[in-house]
């Protein structure tokens, strides 16, 4: 099968692609107006249900913390008041330490399209541990059957090899692209987040950050990093071209959709200019498709675009929700540079993982891309995302709030604060601090949101975006909104 067919015969979670202007004068105008938070009665109200409702995880949580940094093992899982302990996932919904019951638009941060935990796959999962087990260290038959399926449905993928996250495939792609190409600087799209390792800890979360989110990281691992703004040509092809007399470029990294899963959307034809542009000046392109692989469609943001990377940075998904979810696809030409073993002859990109590519995340991996391929997942999923970014939207206007809800199929974004939608300016950088002071007290408001979301049995991420499922049925849908109608008619001003 051609890249042509690959793209042809796969169907998309978008049914249609935002407004990128629209979207962002709405956001604009959000950040420019003064915060609009939760009536003080009514957050009493929402945290009185963590006092009364969640008190076994209040308990928990408190004795973790005498054993984990802050209690919780990851960021997602970090909550306002505190986080909840949850033991059940199925489908649409998850169920807490104490017995309550949520709608679960977290999804586990987005590789869940099918639902949570689905018992198809669960099963194949299960007769695997009976006969293999989780580890060998040794390969396995699924190794080839995920790599042969990601490179049947992915156009830009020809040979793939599987990682243990996707902080490790970005990481791979760029000692991949330096071996290749012979050059020394990376670009990334700022605001971008291509995962926590120390080259790439630079322009995370929001434009012009530089160096300020990377705490615990030497300035001087950043001499080869550079960012550029999101949907501006103009500013990635500047440095390209100094890049030229210095080193040159090896690698351009974006995620397709903008920034943050899309949080900052980019212009329907970035891509392509950003593709043109590697190609001018001899870089590599490199999509991370973390977030939109197989959830954007079967052949991800590169076949929804028409744009054909050279090398593609995969997580989520890939181990369908289970454990080493991470791997690098792309062109054999560059991909010759991971070939593993004592293979003579040939420079090879420094990459390992005792737990990569076992047999249960490839196995589960195999299996779920070929569910969703079969009933249309990626499809039902965006469906959903569709539908409840249109029933925001009417709740938004219903009581006249400046927030902003709009989607990327199932990956929905609910902005009531923006705090990821400001942009640091370097040359005024008097400014900086009362614009850093200004981010910091509208995510306390957002953590609030999230709170009252939570308080509603609305499961987020971080209170501002929205994983929807193949699981969410319309009647699912209508009533996370109810609960979100009761939320926005508490917000001051209304």
């Amino acid at each position: 099968m051609n890249q042509r067919e690959k793209t042809k015969n796969s169907g998309f979670a978008i049914s249609e692609y935002p407004d990128v202007k629209q979207v962002m004068r709405q956001l604009n105008t959000l950040i420019s107006l003064p915060i609009r938070s939760i009536k003080k009665d009514a957050m009493a109200q929402y945290l009185k249900y963590y006092d009364e409702k969640c008190k076994k995880s209040k308990v928990m949580i408190d004795e973790a913390k005498r054993y984990i940094p802050g209690g919780v093992q990851h960021n997602l899982a970090f909550n306002y008041p505190f986080p909840l302990v949850f033991t059940k996932a199925e489908g649409a919904y998850l169920h807490d330490l104490d017995g309550n019951k949520y709608t679960d638009f977290l999804q586990g941060g987005g590789p869940t399209v099918l639902g949570s935990n689905p018992k198809v796959i669960r099963d194949k999962v299960i007769k695997l541990l009976n006969t293999t087990g989780p580890v060998t260290g040794l390969f396995h038959e699924y190794e080839l059957r995920l790599a042969e399926k990601i490179a049947q449905l992915m156009p830009g993928v020809e040979m793939f090899r599987m990682l243990g996250s996707g902080t490790e495939a970005d990481m791979a792609a760029i000692r991949v692209a330096r071996l290749a190409t012979g050059k020394k600087y990376v670009l990334k799209m700022g605001g971008a987040y291509h995962g926590w390792s120390d080259q790439l800890a630079y322009g995370i979360r929001i434009p012009g950050t530089k160096h300020l989110e990377a705490h615990g990281v030497p300035r001087n691992c950043f001499k080869y990093t550079q960012e550029f703004y999101p949907n501006d040509l103009n500013s990635l092809e500047s440095k390209l071209r100094r890049n030229k007399f210095r080193g040159g470029t090896a690698a351009v990294l974006i995620e397709p959709i903008g920034p943050e899963s899309g949080t900052r959307p980019l212009d329907r034809d970035f891509n392509r200019g950003v593709r043109e542009l590697c190609d001018k000046y001899g870089a590599v392109l490199v999509f991370d498709e973390v977030v939109t692989a197989f959830r954007m469609g079967t052949s991800g943001a590169q076949g929804y675009f028409g744009v054909i990377p050279d090398l593609t940075v995969f997580g989520k998904v890939v181990a369908g929700g289970y454990p080493s979810a991470g791997g690098l696809g792309g062109k054999k030409e560059f991909m010759k540079f991971l070939a593993a073993g004592l293979e003579a002859g040939q420079k090879k990109a420094l990459v390992g993982g005792t737990m990569s590519a076992n047999p249960l995340s490839s196995a589960a991996g195999y299996f779920t891309i070929c569910e969703m391929e079969k009933t249309h997942a990626a499809e039902k999923a965006g469906r959903a995302g569709d539908r409840i970014t249109k029933g925001l939207q009417g709740l938004i206007k219903k009581y006249n709030l400046p927030f902003v809800a709009f989607n990327q199929g199932s990956v929905c974004h609910l902005e009531t604060v923006g705090t990821m939608l400001f942009d640091i300016n370097w040359n005024k950088p008097w400014q900086i601090p009362a614009k850093l002071e200004e981010i910091k007290a509208r995510k306390k408001v957002m953590e609030e949101m999230g709170a009252a979301y939570m308080a509603e049995g609305i499961v987020t991420l971080a209170g501002s975006r929205i994983y929807t499922s193949a699981a969410d049925t319309d009647a699912i849908i209508d009533t996370a909104l109810k609960g979100f109608d009761r939320i926005f008619r508490n917000i001051e001003g209304v």
